[in-house]
């Protein structure tokens, strides 16, 4: 088990970017708090956010029900307790996207793209996140190159992949962004595997593979 110490420092850590509303800390508290489970970021971190509250977090996130069994060591999850307890469920995921600059980055991906900015964190910024419906990007400023030469572009390495459900929505979405003047790193087209995609890349050479299906 960790020392307890460390675990009370993890607790501050949580506590100090609740204060700063750093948002990735809110998908964590409502991952692991019962009460904030069906709560927004923005309303987890306009919430009141206590010490004791942030410590919860912490002995939760290690399996226990509450921070003074996680001091005393006690068995917080008995075998019957562990049996219970519904598997894991991973519930979204979020690509992250190296860029040099955020502005440039959300101002590309909203007047481009489509997407809103959901948050820019840091001054000056240096990391944002941009959403449309349930896709999520999130931008990480890095000042130095990322990937040795041409090697991303040489082996057509993607950042991310975004899909849709249906083959019209893949066919509108491309004719969209071919109005709006948006740099394809591949064209529409249908693959062996029956699906339709395309690639596009961002100021930075990020390439997003959108996909759907052939044909309903």
């Amino acid at each position: 088990m960790p020392n307890i110490e460390n675990l009370k420092k993890q607790a501050k850590q949580y506590l100090r970017w609740h204060r700063e509303r750093y948002y990735p800390v809110a998908a964590q508290i409502r991952a692991a708090l019962p009460r904030f489970r069906n709560v927004g970021d923005v309303q987890i971190l306009e919430s009141s956010f206590k010490l004791a509250d942030a410590q919860e977090l912490v002995a939760r996130q290690m399996g226990f029900d509450g921070w003074q069994a996680l001091k005393s060591g006690a068995d917080a999850m008995t075998d019957e307790h562990r049996q219970a307890t519904p598997r894991p469920v991973l519930t979204s995921i979020e690509a992250q996207l190296f860029v040099a600059d955020i502005k440039k980055s959300c101002d590309f991906y909203t007047k481009k793209l489509g997407f809103a900015v959901k948050f820019i964190y840091g001054d000056p910024p240096y990391y944002g996140q941009v959403v449309r419906d349930n896709a999520r990007l999130n931008l990480r400023l890095v000042r130095e190159p990322v990937f040795a030469g041409d090697v991303r572009k040489r082996e057509h390495l993607l950042s991310a992949s975004i899909t849709v459900a249906t083959s019209n929505e893949i066919k509108q979405l491309f004719l969209s962004y071919q109005a709006a003047g948006v740099s394809f790193d591949q064209a529409l087209k249908k693959e062996p595997w029956g699906a339709r995609t395309f690639v596009v890349s961002d100021p930075d050479e990020n390439l997003i593979l959108f996909a759907g299906p052939a044909a309903d």
